[in-house]
């Protein structure tokens, strides 16, 4: 059984995901706006490359029961109802809704990973919930690959460290896991910061970029450790939550 962390969605290969069960981590903030949406009772949630793209898949849509949101330059942009802020994805926005998305870097890592055969969003705020399924996966035989969205299709920190706590997760008492070099440094990373996860962001360059921002109530909301417990799936071009009406 394989265990592997790639840094950067730009790094896949075929045989990185091909088969496997993959989770994707942008913890921020897509990985987490997406967990939050999910449990305050979005339909789905519809990753896309483009703010073009979103525009163009919400013609298909009543206007009624879909939401344009995401970001570019971390902003939302003009003429969409959201941005990619957790704190917008409120229960009262987004119940009943289809959320599509568009993100500098989360969306783009899940619609890069072509061919596996179960994807996973995973973050802080669905730690327990998403390792119990990677764990299970891992223990029946399947190879699992993390992929950190990163920023600007750079290594970022945050991700690297929630990658870490997965690693560790997952493979706590599995001692015939195998891990590539990226899972084992992932898990240095994640040791160096531990539970302090508000340093961890104060560090991480991008972190710092949303503090500035004026989003510092977003880091704290990303570092709220299994505060959304649902496990989201994207299958059929299209993230929803697994559970009794979602069987995998």
């Amino acid at each position: 059984m394989r265990l592997d962390v790639l840094y950067g969605a730009q790094q896949l290969g075929s045989g990185d995901v091909q088969g496997r069960v993959v989770a994707v981590i942008d913890v921020l903030r897509a990985s987490t706006t997406i967990a939050v949406a999910l449990a305050n009772g979005a339909r789905t949630v519809i990753p896309l490359e483009s703010p073009e793209d979103v525009v163009t898949r919400s013609k298909q849509f009543e206007r009624a029961g879909v939401l344009l949101a995401g970001e570019r330059r971390m902003l939302k942009m003009d003429g969409f109802d959201l941005g990619n802020s957790p704190a917008e994805h409120t229960r009262e926005t987004v119940e009943g809704k289809t959320v599509l998305l568009t993100t500098t870097n989360g969306t783009h890592a899940l619609l890069g990973v072509q061919g596996a055969r179960d994807v996973v969003v995973a973050s802080y705020v669905n730690m327990s919930a998403v390792s119990a399924m990677l764990r299970a996966a891992l223990r029946g035989g399947a190879d699992v690959t993390i992929v950190c969205a990163g920023q600007d299709r750079q290594f970022a920190l945050e991700d690297a460290a929630c990658a870490g706590r997965y690693v560790y997760q997952i493979t706590k008492r599995l001692q015939q896991t195998e891990l590539n070099d990226a899972a084992l440094a992932a898990s240095l990373i994640d040791r160096k910061y531990g539970d302090n996860l508000m340093r961890l962001f104060s560090t991480a360059a991008h972190g710092r970029a949303l503090a500035a921002a004026g989003f510092e109530g977003d880091l704290a909301a990303c570092a709220a450790v299994d505060s959304y417990p649902v496990i989201p799936i994207f299958q059929d071009r299209q993230i929803t939550k697994l559970g009794p009406e979602r069987e995998r």
